[in-house]
Order: structure tokens, then C-alpha cells, then sequence
């Protein structure tokens, strides 16, 4: 197997576990353990920890070693800001541009996320929630729009994951997403991007409530 090759692969597998919260924000990313895990040297592990900072998932500190990225609440608050906006142009860009076949595959992609919401599933509601807010970003018809939010929102995606960890968070997301849904089928690119920036700005106070109780 070539160097490339497996760099790939454990990028990957360590983006998908940090992403899927599975490592948490702050989270060593020691690179021995990881180089016995993966069976590797600790030569690729580097290179794997240099690519996931770049892309914003790991942060390197001198002499300390790697850790999932954490972010300060000023920072926080301003990337929540930013993603909030993004999302609310996708929502209001679907409003308009998503019609007929487009609509109905929205509508079922959310009411497939009914059950997990329902028995509070967490990990089965954190991957249809992915699908949901890729498909607002693909519906917007925008590619810049889509590729931009998607950048962004691999950048949070440790923080938003925390979200479900509050208590009921699927089922009082899952009624957001249904007010989302029911602007952009009504057309309404205004109350499309009011509820999906109010949602983003809840997942935001969802986080900060999750961060209080694992402090307690």
C-alpha cells in the first residue's frame, strides 16, 4: 500500500470520527497511539494531522502534541453567525429554485428523520441531519453557495454534534426542520431563511448548554 494511500485513509477515518463526534473538541490526537492503531509508522500519522489541521478538524500545539480543534466562544459565536447567514441564503435560494420532484424529495428525506427524532436516536438523527442540511445547500441550485457552507460546516461539525447530546435535542430539531420545510414548500424564501437562522443561532445555545453540564 503506498504512503498516499494510506494517509488517505486515515485522514478519513479520523475526519469521520471527529465529525460524527465520536472525538470530541479538545481530544488528543496522540500520534504513537494512533500509528498502533492504524498499524503505520509515525510518519504518515504527521502527515495525517497536518491535513486535518489544515482543514480546520485538528490543532497542533508545539511541544504538546495534536488535539481535535477547539474553538473560544467569541469564535464560536462568530462562526455560528456566519453559518446561520450561509444556511439562511440556502434556505431562501430553495424557496425558489427547488420545484415539483426536488420539493417531494425534500419533504421525505425530513419525515425519514421522524423515528430517530422520536426515540431520541442520536446517532441515527446526527447522519439524517447531515443529509438534511446537504440537500438545502444542493437545492439552493448555488455550487459556490453549496461548496462554501459545506467548508464551514465541516469546520463546526465537532461543535454541532454536540448539540445532540441535550436532552430531546433530535425531536426539538426535527420540529425545526419541519418549519424550514414548510417555508421552502410555500415558497416563501423569507421565512425559509428566518427559520433556518433561528435554528442554527438554537443549535448555537445547544452547545453552550451541553458545554455547562459536562462542566457540572
Amino acid at each position: 500500500m503506498k504512503k498516499r494511500t494510506q494517509v488517505d485513509m486515515i485522514r478519513e477515518a479520523l475526519a469521520d470520527r471527529i465529525v460524527h463526534g465520536y472525538l470530541r473538541p479538545g481530544d488528543p490526537l496522540d500520534e504513537t497511539s494512533l500509528a498502533a492503531e492504524y498499524g503505520v509508522s509515525r510518519t504518515p500519522i504527521r502527515e495525517v494531522l497536518r491535513q486535518l489541521e489544515t482543514i480546520g478538524l485538528a490543532l497542533s500545539r508545539p511541544h504538546r502534541g495534536a488535539i481535535v480543534a477547539s474553538l473560544t466562544p467569541r469564535q464560536l459565536d462568530e462562526t455560528f453567525v456566519v453559518m446561520a447567514e450561509l444556511e439562511a441564503l440556502s434556505a431562501r435560494l430553495c424557496a425558489t429554485a427547488l420545484r415539483g420532484e426536488g420539493l417531494h424529495a425534500l419533504q421525505s428525506l425530513h419525515e425519514g428523520g421522524a423515528g430517530a427524532a422520536r426515540t431520541n436516536d442520536v446517532a441515527g438523527y446526527r447522519l439524517h441531519n447531515e443529509r438534511f442540511h446537504a440537500a438545502i445547500y444542493a437545492g439552493s441550485g448555488n455550487a459556490f453557495l453549496e461548496e462554501t457552507a459545506l467548508a464551514v460546516r465541516r469546520r463546526l461539525a465537532p461543535f454541532r454534534n454536540l448539540q445532540f447530546e441535550a436532552f430531546q435535542r433530535p425531536e426539538l430539531s426535527h420540529r425545526e426542520h419541519a418549519r424550514i420545510v414548510d417555508a421552502i414548500v410555500s415558497g416563501d424564501g423569507e421565512a425559509a431563511a428566518s427559520a433556518m437562522r433561528a435554528h442554527i443561532l438554537i443549535v448555537r445555545e445547544a452547545v453552550d448548554a451541553v458545554d455547562l453540564a459536562s462542566e457540572r
